[in-house]
């Protein structure tokens, strides 16, 4: 009976099932603080995009800011270039430019936008440098995190957050000011009378950066950004990438620094684990390309570190290509590799829109005209037995100065402007005008007739012509 009860009581321990949770709960990461020749680079950008950012809203051009997306009304305002709603070409041109050339930077060099100058990157160093001057390095994080409450942690922590929220508003605040005039919001802001559009979009953007760069972090750029995911369709074995020279490296393990290797059996891994450490995403290069690896270099610098204390040669973590580390290529074999055709097509498909782009910004005329029929009152037979149609021209002057503009009409025989032809309009401004046509009364036969509006400025080289009809009635 004992055997018996004892298998009996093993049934239900053996039939029981494991509990496997579908989520993996999230490990913080503590990225170790490096210094190098990509550190230097990656923080020179970081301030690079920061002054422009923060300080371009600022820049005055004439009597306006230099640069303004004026939603209100209708109009962009890029230093000397005034665009309007029709001219939405040039930003689908803008769109298709950033596409391309994120696509031909991607083919060569991976990800290395992501690893120097994209927003989440640089807002992420911005926060980690924060944190890291009010809770201290790497380790005094961990154990300031791992201690319990107490008022030293707790005034490091609110410290941190409000620095934080400051930077995080400031951001919002400042992004704001591209599409409100930055003077006008900074007098707004500090008399707490903001509109509901810019209070909005202020806090809005202010969260965002917050809980990105203060939080979420990493998360973004694996699971959140769609570019570590398409990525792979851009890379090739050609591609440049951060790379861990597995011949070389391998086998790892810890060794004296007067130890021989060699004799050790031991490649140049120390095993230090520094480039995992320093890595803003956590992974180990060591395993080769993931697509969680931003090329930021960081493991670089330290890998370049770490051989330098202990004699060897740089370079066992380095920028290369899968074929250059699997065959042994010079750089100079690398370099020649990456013009592909694939990197060629890109350069040329890109290079002829950015020419085109130039050419056609360089011979736009600094004027629109849009034609608007009166629907009011189709066409009438007027005083001297003329027919007149009567038309709703907007002149949009795109030029820093006023501008005196000339309408004359064709397309019929005896056409002409019976109203006034000649009108103002100040600088970066439109205006609407009526302007009546009129034809002798056996001018046309009844119907529909093309037509042409010919508009010309009298005060720089420019004409446009717009087409409409003339309606002569039954």
């Amino acid at each position: 009976m004992v055997p018996q009860a004892a298998a009996a009581s093993k049934v239900p321990q053996e039939a029981e099932g494991e509990l496997v949770s579908l989520y993996q709960a999230h490990k913080k990461i503590y990225p170790r603080s490096v210094s190098g020749l990509f550190s230097k680079w990656r923080w020179g950008l970081v301030f690079l995009t920061q002054i422009v950012f923060y300080g371009l809203p600022w820049l005055e051009w004439g009597q306006r800011q230099a640069v303004l997306f004026d939603l209100g009304v209708r109009r962009f305002y890029i230093f000397g270039l005034v665009l309007y709603p029709q001219d939405f070409i040039y930003l689908t041109g803008i769109l298709v430019i950033s596409a391309l050339a994120l696509f031909l930077f991607t083919a060569v060099a991976g990800r290395q936008w992501c690893g120097y100058a994209c927003p989440q990157t640089v807002y992420t160093e911005i926060f980690l440098w924060i944190e890291k001057k009010i809770e201290g390095d790497r380790s005094a994080r961990m154990r300031l995190d791992d201690a319990p409450m107490s008022p030293v942690k707790f005034s490091r922590k609110a410290a941190k957050q409000l620095v934080w929220i400051a930077v995080a508003l400031w951001t919002g605040f400042t992004f704001v000011g591209y599409f409100t005039p930055i003077h006008e919001l900074a007098g707004l802001f500090a008399s707490f009378s903001m509109g509901p559009w810019e209070t909005f979009w202020v806090f809005f953007y202010g969260f965002a950066t917050y809980g990105n760069a203060g939080f979420m972090r990493e998360q973004v750029c694996k699971y959140m950004c769609p570019y570590a995911r398409f990525q792979s369709a851009m890379f090739d074995k050609d591609t440049l990438i951060v790379s861990y020279d597995v011949a070389r490296g391998e086998p790892r393990g810890a060794r004296s620094k007067k130890a021989d290797p060699k004799a050790l059996g031991l490649g140049d891994c120390v095993d230090c684990t520094m480039c995992v450490q320093v890595c803003p995403t956590g992974i180990d290069i060591r395993k080769g390309l993931q697509y969680e690896c931003i090329s930021c270099a960081a493991c670089i610098d330290a890998c370049d570190t770490v051989m330098d204390k202990v004699g060897y040669p740089r370079g066992l973590i380095r920028y290369s290509t899968q074929h250059a580390m699997s065959q042994g290529w010079s750089r100079s074999d690398v370099i020649r590799h990456m013009l592909r055709p694939r990197v060629l097509v890109y350069a040329g498909i890109l290079l002829a829109i950015v020419v085109a782009m130039l050419v056609s910004l360089t011979l736009r005329i600094p004027f629109k005209v849009d034609v608007v029929r009166d629907r009011g009152t189709l066409a009438r037979i007027v005083s001297g037995g003329k027919i007149e149609n009567i038309y709703r021209l907007q002149l949009m002057n795109a030029s820093e100065s006023p501008q005196r503009y000339k309408i004359t009409a064709d397309g019929l025989a005896g056409l002409t402007v019976a109203s006034e032809g000649t009108f103002v309009v100040e600088a970066t401004q439109a205006r609407w005008v009526v302007v009546n046509l009129q034809l002798p009364y056996d001018g046309a036969p009844a119907g529909s007739h093309a037509i042409h509006f010919n508009i010309e400025s009298l005060d720089s080289p420019g004409k446009l012509t717009e087409k409409s009809v003339f309606i002569v009635p039954r």
